[in-house]
């Protein structure tokens, strides 16, 4: 996620190193880095020219303390005007009376998806969430919606194969609401592959007939400046209140997201960072500054995994370690706990420091066969890893179709790692390391859940974690 941006930012900082003060000279060729590498970022380019400005302005003018390096002090100051730049505060659903959500945007940007993310989104969040096929255009897209509703356990109104009003429809649905004894209402509706005057006109008339409190837009983060200027066209017809960012794990560049705010004016309320039901996140402009700069994002991380965990499996757990009775069960449990997180480069990217990093090598096809071997355990061989033998082994290989020596190079493995548990000594810093801390487990165990070479996430992604101060100096304030 905007891998472009920060490795360009980077090396802009870099030019700030080694000068014992900021003065006129040295600031300026690192500003023209800074806005070579926004505006190759795709970023606006009056957006870009305003924000350097900005800094430049503010880093000529400010006393700089002894102990802070010209390099941290810009990072500082470039820190705090992206967070401006994003909108400084997040932005919250207003979901006022009648609690009514339109969701409007192009074809391929992921509209119905989100409409569904977000649905499961408040339905997590202990809300009553309620899905409104109004896309009466494309082919299938209400039958899309009903089967993401019926993944996620959420109901939809289905208008009449035949309904081809896009505004009636819309209707219909606001008395299927009331029948279901109201909750909140998000309305998918039709978008074209284009921007056109008849999708307008039909947005305008549904948004009239709706009165919705939010009307939000889905937007392609990877389009770049594509995406500002559709929304920028939405807006001026239909009032947006909010923006969703979708793509937003496949974009390098990151100058959608930079420019929405400033060009909009709406603010960014959501993003969406994979391809799971689970993979919308609600968007803190302080956060994703400290990501783009290489800042990493822990409080999200913390959130994710209080989200994920179970706090009696996690006290069960911690049992077992005590009493050396850690097993292939308790093991595929945190497998699965680590799935539900998300993607290992992801959470990996949410360390300071650690999405810089090229030796990560995170190998999720490893963690997959990890997963196969295991399941192709019987009950007892997971309970009892002691008996499996030459030819349990052989059987296991057969059963889940990888080769013996990966099935004996992970029992090796996962013997190691009970001896650990084993020694008082070290449980400290492995149960930290289970936890997402950096304890370090023994390098040979960097197998075990896809991690390798220098990669992993302490005892949860494979070998030990890299230390953060591989972090440039540049990034520290």
């Amino acid at each position: 996620m905007l891998s472009l941006l920060q490795e360009k930012l980077e090396g802009a900082f870099k030019k700030l190193r080694g000068h014992a003060k900021i003065s006129e000279s040295n600031i300026s060729e690192s500003m023209r880095e800074i806005r070579m590498a926004l505006l190759e970022a795709d970023v606006d380019f009056k957006v870009a020219k305003d924000l350097i400005e900005n800094i430049k302005t503010k880093a000529l003018g400010e006393e700089v303390l002894r102990t802070v390096s010209p390099s941290q002090q810009i990072v500082k100051i470039f820190h705090d005007e992206m967070v401006e730049l994003l909108g400084r505060e997040t932005a919250p659903l207003d979901l006022g009376q009648p609690q009514r959500i339109l969701v409007a945007g192009l074809n391929g940007a992921g509209k119905t998806t989100t409409s569904a993310k977000l649905a499961l989104l408040l339905k997590k969040q202990g809300k009553r969430p309620l899905l409104v096929a109004c896309d009466v255009f494309r082919p299938a897209a209400v039958k899309q919606l009903a089967v993401l509703g019926e993944s996620i356990g959420v109901p939809v109104f289905q208008p009449s194969p035949d309904e081809k009003d896009a505004v009636r429809a819309a209707q219909q649905g606001m008395e299927w609401v009331k029948q279901q004894g109201g909750g909140i209402a998000i309305y998918d509706t039709a978008g074209r592959q284009e921007v056109d005057d008849e999708l307008l006109a039909e947005l305008v008339k549904i948004r009239e007939s709706l009165q919705p409190q939010e009307v939000l837009l889905v937007a392609d983060a990877a389009t770049g400046q594509q995406a500002v200027s559709v929304a920028k066209t939405f807006n001026d017809s239909i009032k947006v209140t909010g923006l969703i960012l979708t793509k937003l794990d496949g974009d390098a560049r990151g100058g959608a997201l930079l420019s929405m705010k400033q060009v909009t004016g709406c603010p960014v309320k959501f993003v969406g960072v994979g391809e799971k039901m689970e993979q919308l996140e609600v968007f803190h402009p302080d956060r994703m500054a400290q990501r783009i700069l290489g800042m990493g994002d822990v409080v999200s991380l913390v959130e994710k995994a209080a989200e994920a965990i179970e706090m009696e499996d996690a006290e069960r757990l911690a049992k077992r370690v005590q009493q050396a009775k850690f097993d292939f069960n308790d093991f595929l449990g945190q497998m699965k706990f680590m799935k539900r997180l998300g993607p290992l480069e992801s959470i990996l990217g949410m360390l300071p420091g650690m999405g810089k990093l090229k030796d990560l090598n995170v190998d999720e096809n490893r963690m997959k066969h990890t997963e196969a071997i295991i399941l192709s355990m019987t009950p007892k061989e997971r309970s009892h890893p002691e008996i499996i033998n030459g030819s349990r082994r052989k059987r296991i290989a057969g059963g889940c179709g990888r080769p013996v020596v990966e099935v004996n190079q992970l029992i090796k493995q996962f013997e190691m790692m009970r001896k650990v548990m084993g020694n008082k000594g070290m449980m400290k810093g492995l149960m930290g390391s289970m936890m997402g801390g950096a304890g370090g487990m023994p390098s040979d165990m960097a197998g075990l859940m896809g991690g390798g070479g220098g990669g992993g996430m302490g005892g949860m992604g494979g070998g030990k974690m890299p230390k953060i101060r591989k972090r440039p100096r540049g990034f520290r304030f």
